[in-house]
């Protein structure tokens, strides 16, 4: 059998003569390989075509990118230009009216103080004199101590004082060139001359926040889609951020590494600053394209489909010459079987005996063959027995699993052997007689004898565990196995067994046997091995028919007889149970005593804050009186006397309540609570004590914060003890009046790809020492005389109990702690994301 060649299956084709002629010269192994090769460099050609396609595209797709993105880098440019402009002319519009008289250094102040409270970007407003003094000045709060400048002080030299030269000289606005320093990224400054009759007055100095001047100048649009910065005159980046070189390796056009940016001066200033907006990576580029692989993979397929029929050709005349061998290789492999083969005729001769037969029984062919019962390998004792099967095979009476029979050797030794016996029929389906297999069992009887033992002695330990183990099949109420302290708690049902599993929630409740087989078990079609590998689920159960506390543990397994079975763990831990309660109870009285504690530390805040409405009420009430008495009074005034003091006893009414839902014991209740609420209740107790201590209290709350599964008097507690502590904290340094502050800030977050929300205090005291930080959360420690050292302790317990985690630090001003900052997280229930809303709520108290 072979094949034509390639010329004669296209005979219909016209072919010059010439080619034909050449291809008929090749021999059939060259015209084979040109047929394979043909198909093949088209499909490589085909391959590269689609290549060429794709770069020229990407080509065309870069150059569209760098338009939008200097395109949208000028507009950011003209609005940022747009935004220095108008700050320049209400800085001039200050000095004119400086030179005009028309402004003191008093309504300088107030009028610097508005423009830096309207414009984030200007961080400080400056008069300076002639002679280079300060007559003025006013800063935002955020810049550092060291950078505000102070009514009288001289000028500074450096920078400053050439832009200060620089603008008498030239007697117009002058903007310095910000350069980015080690610790910051610099300031850019406006000095704007002052004239007084004609002369050199001073100057107006401005000073912008660079990252200010980003974030608001540039839209929101734009931050968006590029990653904007501004850099000096040196490509030093001022502020914003910048896109990470990409991997040449993942990328087919060489250039393509680098990111899509385009840079571009910022008008007044200058070449000083530059505005940079590098493009995000959108795309996958070539080489992720889904077509680009498509194409390339199909190309290889066919490609390898082209040398697989190739190959598979050249096998076929393999195969011709292997059938040739067959039957001399079957009359090996039969000579070569190690079970023995005997074939009987219908009245019970042996016609055949193979070599392994020979072998067992230690008698040649010749002494067997043509032999009739008793054969000679039967032995003495057993004659009857092996008598009455022969009869039973010859009769067709056979056994479908073969029996166990004793055999003996040539030299009188036994073994032990198992027979097959089938019909055998010849090529034209008439039965000739019977054909019987035997194989030596001698070993795999011992091993199932110690089989056995060992299963008894694994029987013996099973039922000495102190814990139950019971195996049950899945969809059924058939016990397969049970040990003794399961048959002691349960008896010998599967009750027991399917009460545990399904009160742990580890299975589904079996179905009614008369329900489709899909139904009965969850895990039909689905391979066992793998489910018999995974790890055990765990649960803890309590049984009331027992009085128990049990903790359960399950897995799936294959039972002997192939059904998937599920085995059940059930450990006594009812005296563990029973500590953790009476652990959960001292942590709750610990709780509600730290409460006690708190208010009654707060107790002087408390009596001021009540002694107000009481004060009011007591006045109301004279005064009505006396007017009454007088008869100088009108209804209108007195329902409006009486209304004010209603309102007063429902303020005194609800500070009461509010102390008494905070104190009051309760028993822990986890609920979905809003996190508003929360910071409202608390805040409401802790602005007593702060404002006793002369404290200024703000607060930053994220809108839309998703609801918290918490207990929401613990986390009360836990803040008031934060808040207090931050007081406390501020008013131990003796800052001064301005530096009295503290901060609470409730974010969403991302911890572990985990959505949490965070609640952090931050204070503006004396920080933490380094021997404070290690102990800050041991039991009876504080730094406070009288101190009880339970506070953060009980607190950090609060928040690891909702599965958060608390921490501290220390703020820094360059090498000088300017605060404190405590915060924790508390993971979002379910599996929602807090979303961030585009307005939030910021007050002062």
């Amino acid at each position: 059998m072979h094949d034509s060649p390639p010329s004669e299956l296209h005979s219909d084709v016209p072919i010059p003569n010439w080619w034909r002629h050449w291809w008929r010269r090749q021999t059939p192994t060259r015209q084979d390989r040109y047929a394979m090769l043909a198909p093949l460099a088209a499909v490589l050609l085909f391959l590269a075509a689609i290549v060429s396609a794709f770069w020229y595209l990407r080509l065309e797709e870069m150059d569209r990118e760098q338009e939008a993105v200097k395109r949208d880098v000028e507009y950011a440019q003209q609005r940022m230009r747009l935004r220095l402009l108008e700050r320049q002319e209400q800085l001039m519009r200050i000095a004119r009216d400086i030179s005009n008289k028309e402004v003191d250094a008093e309504e300088f102040v107030g009028r610097a103080e508005s423009m830096i409270a309207q414009y984030p970007e200007v961080l400080m407003l400056t008069w300076i004199d002639e002679r280079r003094r300060v007559t003025a000045s006013y800063a935002a709060p955020s810049l550092s101590t060291p950078q505000v400048r102070t009514k009288g002080e001289v000028l500074r030299p450096g920078e400053t004082e050439t832009m200060y030269s620089l603008a008498r000289d030239l007697q117009q606005p002058v903007y310095s060139q910000p350069v980015a320093g080690p610790d910051s990224a610099g300031l850019l400054q406006l000095h704007v001359p002052l004239a007084d009759q004609g002369k050199f007055g001073g100057v107006i100095l401005g000073e912008y926040s660079i990252d200010g001047l980003l974030r608001y100048g540039v839209p929101a649009e734009i931050s968006a889609k590029y990653a904007v910065a501004l850099l000096d005159g040196k490509g030093r980046v001022l502020a914003g951020t910048s896109v990470p070189p990409r991997n040449p390796a993942t990328q087919l056009l060489p250039w393509a590494a680098q990111p899509n940016e385009y840079e571009v001066p910022v008008s007044p200033v200058g070449n000083g600053l530059i505005v940079r907006a590098q493009a995000y990576r959108t795309g996958l580029g070539v080489i992720g394209s889904g077509l680009f692989w498509l194409v390339g993979a199909l190309s290889a397929m066919t490609a390898w489909m082209l040398i697989a029929n190739w190959r598979h050709t050249r096998r076929r005349v393999k195969v011709q010459q292997a059938l040739m061998a067959e039957t001399n290789f079957r009359r090996a492999m039969e000579n070569s079987m190690l079970t023995g083969m005997r074939a009987l005729d219908m009245n019970g001769r042996i016609t055949y005996v193979n070599a392994a037969f020979c072998q067992m029984t230690g008698w040649s062919e010749a002494e067997l063959v043509g032999r009739t019962p008793p054969f000679p390998y039967w032995p003495d004792e057993d004659r009857e027995l092996l008598a009455a099967r022969l009869e039973d095979e010859l009769n067709g009476r056979t056994i479908q699993g073969g029996f166990q029979v004793r055999v003996k050797r040539k030299d009188g030794t036994l073994f032990d052997a198992r027979l097959y016996v089938s019909p055998l029929v010849d090529a034209r389906g008439h039965q000739t007689g019977w054909m019987t297999s035997m194989t030596d069992i001698t070993e795999p009887t011992r091993i199932r004898e110690q089989l056995q033992a060992s299963h008894e002695r694994f029987t013996t330990v099973l039922e000495a565990l102190d814990a139950s183990v019971s195996v049950a099949p899945l969809g059924s109420e058939e016990l397969l196995f049970a040990n003794k302290l399961y048959r002691l708690w349960f008896g010998g049902r599967a009750a027991g067994h399917l009460q545990m599993v399904v009160q742990a929630g580890m299975s589904d409740a079996p179905h009614p046997s008369d329900e489709p087989l899909d139904d009965v078990d969850a895990f039909v079609g689905l391979p066992t091995n793998s489910l018999t590998s995974a790890t055990s689920e765990n649960a803890e159960i309590f049984v009331p028919e027992l009085g128990k506390w049990l903790e359960v543990r399950s897995r799936y397994l294959n039972w002997v007889d192939g059904r998937l079975a599920q085995m059940v763990i059930a450990t006594d831990i009812t005296s563990r149970r029973n500590a953790e309660e009476q652990a959960a109870l001292q942590a709750e009285r610990a709780q509600s005593a730290s409460r006690l504690i708190t208010m009654g530390e707060m107790a002087s805040s408390v009596a001021h804050e009540l002694n107000q409405p009481l004060t009011a009420i007591t006045n109301y009430c004279n005064g009505l009186v006396s007017r009454i008495r007088s008869k100088q009074i009108s209804d209108e005034d007195m329902l409006a006397a009486l209304d004010k003091t209603s309102r007063q006893a429902q303020r005194a009414g609800q500070i009461i309540q509010r102390i008494r839902s905070f104190v009051k014991r309760s028993e822990p209740n986890r609920t979905p609570s809003d996190v508003s609420a929360i910071v409202s209740e608390a805040l409401e107790l802790a602005e007593i004590e702060l404002r006793r201590r002369n404290v200024r209290m703000s607060h930053y709350v994220a809108a839309r914060l998703p609801e918290l599964l918490v207990d929401p008097i613990l986390i009360e507690q836990v803040l008031v003890n934060l808040l207090r502590n931050a007081a406390e904290s501020v008013e131990k340094a003796e800052r001064p009046p301005g530096r009295r502050s503290v901060e609470l800030r409730v974010i969403p977050k991302q911890v572990h790809e985990q959505p949490v929300v965070e609640f952090a205090v931050t204070d503006s005291g004396e920080g933490l020492a380094p021997e404070v930080m290690e102990r800050l959360y041991e039991a009876f420690f504080s730094t406070k005389p009288e101190g009880m050292g339970i506070g953060l302790n009980l607190c950090r317990s609060i928040v690891e109990s909702h599965q958060g985690r608390m921490q501290a630090e220390n703020i820094y001003n360059g090498a000088e702690v300017a605060g404190c900052r405590f915060s924790f997280w508390i993971p979002v229930s379910g599996s929602g994301s807090p979303t961030i809303g585009k307005d939030a709520g910021v007050t002062t108290a």
